[in-house]
């Protein structure tokens, strides 16, 4: 018997199921048996389109930077490009906000089913800090930031916002020095660190507010109940905190 022939839809509806189950039950809840019954196939369908579970978790990665990549790209480029450099910060924390499971496996936080990052699946996620940088860039053209290395400016500002991430999805920020005061604090620093004005970098950090949540929108990504006051909830990232 010849094999039966692949069927795009099956194969995608297998990567949702799993994205949807890491997602709102974590690595635990992840089976082929429990896939299976999602998409009302047999177990064999994990094998048979991703070859084992650990590749279909691969898939689900990579899935995980493409949509990352499409609500940054989203941010497009305003006229105040410090205010993008911040939105991709706010936009890159609410999906980490939004996927904690999913977050911690792409970042290699987290092994499932076997799964482990390899070097080459660090340089395909890699490809979305390129807009982060590209928008660095148009900061330091316009002379908001100073000339200088604009990657590893770009560096500095994902390793800073990685960390304050990874503290808050594991709980260890409180107030007054929750996650959303450390983000201010961290990002302003860096902001006027890298030459920006104190005053123009806390107007900018305003706008990024509008800016992120129109992208999220456009992305498909968020639906808020209103207005763009609050990017994830009353436990997620709040809105920027003015400062004197």
């Amino acid at each position: 018997m010849s094999p039966r022939p692949a069927q795009p839809d099956l194969r995608n509806a297998l990567l949702e199921a799993a994205a949807t189950v890491l997602a709102e039950e974590g690595p635990t809840g992840l089976s082929t048996r429990r896939l299976a019954r999602e998409v009302g196939t047999s177990a064999m369908a994990v094998y048979t389109y991703f070859g084992s579970m650990e590749d279909l978790v691969r898939a689900v990665v990579h899935e995980g930077f493409a949509r990352l990549n499409v609500s940054m790209r989203a941010i497009g480029d305003s006229d105040d490009p410090i205010a993008d450099v911040v939105a991709h910060g706010r936009v890159y924390r609410w999906n980490a906000f939004k996927h904690p499971h999913l977050y911690r496996v792409m970042l290699g936080l987290l092994n499932v089913a076997g799964f482990s990052l390899t070097n080459e699946d660090r340089r395909h996620g890699r490809y979305v800090l390129d807009i982060l940088v590209a928008s660095v860039q148009r900061c330091m053209a316009t002379g908001r930031l100073r000339h200088a290395d604009a990657e590893l400016v770009a560096h500095q500002f994902w390793t800073a916002l990685h960390g304050i991430v990874t503290l808050e999805l594991g709980g260890y920020l409180f107030e007054p020095y929750d996650a959303e005061a450390c983000f201010n604090a961290q990002v302003h620093s860096l902001l006027v660190g890298n030459g920006d004005q104190p005053v123009a970098a806390r107007t900018s950090m305003h706008r990024s507010i509008a800016i992120a949540g129109s992208a999220l929108r456009t992305a498909g990504e968020w639906e808020p109940a209103s207005g763009v006051e609050s990017l994830t909830g009353p436990k997620g990232p709040r809105p920027l905190t003015p400062h004197s």
